[in-house]
């Protein structure tokens, strides 16, 4: 369960993300038009970033990809982009991970193992790593996130197509948060179900 730091963090950086710079938009788009309102609001969710390194000293995963939306961002302002391309952004950087994800299932260790091994010993997987289960396991997490990562892409393209900038800004990153988070649930369900597995596992081959 979630402690209060955490759910004031997963709110505020929703008002970043969403909330605010759907207001904005809306607010200066009859002034400046709608391209350059858009163009400011994009930057808005820089502040999120700012708050996680003053916190951490550091910047996370999604903090680099949201860096490399702006620079993509700008780069399509550059070269005259439409306020359609603008918003196709995100889901831009988001279908190239998730495609990441999925080409890394050709690869001798899927991506999924680099990040989890972050967050344990190098010896810890390398040893769980020559069980035939566990090498599953993390190819399904793997395949679980690529899946979902694509199908957010897909889902953001269409709402582009199909909605209103107004309506985009406003459902964009509850979208993105529904997948990440059905993304993140599955994951937890499955790891709990494999761990009890994999220490049966390792208890009769002891």
């Amino acid at each position: 369960m979630l402690n209060m730091s955490s759910r004031s963090y997963i709110i505020f950086t929703l008002v970043i993300n969403g909330l605010i710079p759907w207001g904005v938009y809306v607010w200066l788009s009859p002034y400046v038009g709608g391209l350059a309102a858009l163009s400011i609001a994009t930057l808005i969710p820089l502040v999120d970033n700012i708050f996680h390194f003053a916190k951490h000293r550091t910047l996370d995963v999604f903090g680099g990809l949201m860096l490399m939306t702006f620079i993509l961002s700008f780069v399509m302002i550059l070269l005259g982009g439409s306020e359609k391309i603008l918003l196709l952004r995100e889901s831009m950087i988001t279908g190239v991970v998730g495609i990441v994800f999925l080409g890394s299932l050709c690869a001798g260790k899927p991506l999924i193992y680099y990040i989890a091994s972050r967050f344990a010993t190098i010896t810890h997987f390398e040893q769980k790593w020559e069980y035939a289960y566990f090498r599953k396991v993390i190819r399904n997490i793997t395949l679980i996130w690529g899946v979902l990562l694509v199908l957010e892409a897909c889902t953001k393209i269409v709402m582009v197509n199909e909605l209103s900038v107004t309506q985009v800004l406003a459902l964009s990153s509850i979208v993105s948060y529904s997948f990440i988070g059905v993304a993140i649930g599955t994951t937890i369900l499955y790891r709990r179900r494999s761990a009890v597995h994999m220490k049966h596992l390792q208890q009769s081959m002891s």
